[in-house]
C-alpha cells in the first residue's frame, strides 16, 4: 500500500530546455564549456559537483566566470542556469494537486542551491507551494541519485517501508537505482503525462 510519494523535479513537474539553456551560456556570458558540464539527467564536471555538494555555488560560480567574457558578474551565471527551467504545465499541476489531497507529497532531486531557487518560485507560480511536505536534495544530503546510499538515507527519514514508496523520475537509470533498494519506482518516458503514472 502506497504511504509515500516522491516526485523529481525537472523533467518530471517542470519542463526542460537545454537548447535555451546551452546558447545562454554561450552568447550571454560567453562560456563554451556548458555542454560537457549539462545533461538532462545527470550533470557533470563542476555542475556535478555542485549538485553532489562538493562545489559551493560561489566557487561554481567563480569557475564559470574565469572562463566567460570579461565582466561577467555572478548573478549572470545564477539567470544563464535558470534558463534550463521553463514552467510546470497546467496538467502536471492539477495532478500534483490532486494527488496532494491523497497522499504525503515530497520532491526528490538531484539539484543545486542555484537552480532550487528558480524550482521553488515556478512551484509557487504554478499553485503547488503547499502540496510538498519537504524534499530532499542531492546538494544537501550530499548524495546523488542513482546512489543505494541516497535512497536508503530517504527511506530512513521517512520511516516507512521502501515498498510503500511511490517515486517518479524521468530518468530510467535514477529508477532502476530506487527500484534496486525495493522502491515502486516508475519511469515518466518522454510524452508521457504525470496523472498516467500516479498511484
Amino acid at each position: 500500500m502506497t504511504k509515500v510519494v516522491l516526485l523529481d523535479i525537472g523533467g518530471v513537474l517542470i519542463d526542460l530546455d537545454m537548447s535555451r539553456a546551452i546558447k545562454s551560456f554561450r552568447e550571454r556570458i560567453g562560456y563554451e564549456r556548458i555542454t560537457e558540464i549539462l545533461d538532462p539527467w545527470h550533470q557533470k564536471g563542476i555542475y556535478g559537483e555542485m549538485e553532489a555538494g562538493i562545489l559551493s555555488p560561489e566557487e561554481f560560480r567563480s569557475r564559470v566566470l574565469e572562463e566567460s567574457f570579461p565582466g561577467t558578474r555572478p548573478e549572470q551565471v545564477d539567470e544563464c542556469m535558470g534558463e534550463l527551467l521553463v514552467k510546470v504545465p497546467e496538467k502536471t499541476a492539477a495532478a500534483v494537486k490532486e494527488l496532494a489531497g491523497r497522499y504525503p507529497l515530497y520532491l526528490l532531486s538531484n539539484n543545486n542551491p542555484i537552480s532550487m531557487i528558480r524550482c521553488h518560485a515556478l512551484l509557487e507560480e504554478a499553485g503547488l507551494g503547499k502540496c510538498f511536505r519537504g524534499e530532499f536534495i542531492s546538494c544537501e544530503l550530499k548524495m546523488l541519485k542513482p546512489s543505494a546510499e541516497f535512497y536508503r538515507e530517504v527511506i530512513r527519514r521517512l520511516g516507512v517501508k521502501p515498498e510503500e514508496i511511490v517515486f517518479v523520475d524521468d530518468s530510467l537509470t535514477n529508477v532502476e537505482g530506487a527500484r534496486a533498494v525495493g522502491i515502486d519506482a516508475r519511469w515518466m518516458e518522454p510524452g508521457m503525462e504525470l496523472s498516467q503514472l500516479l498511484p
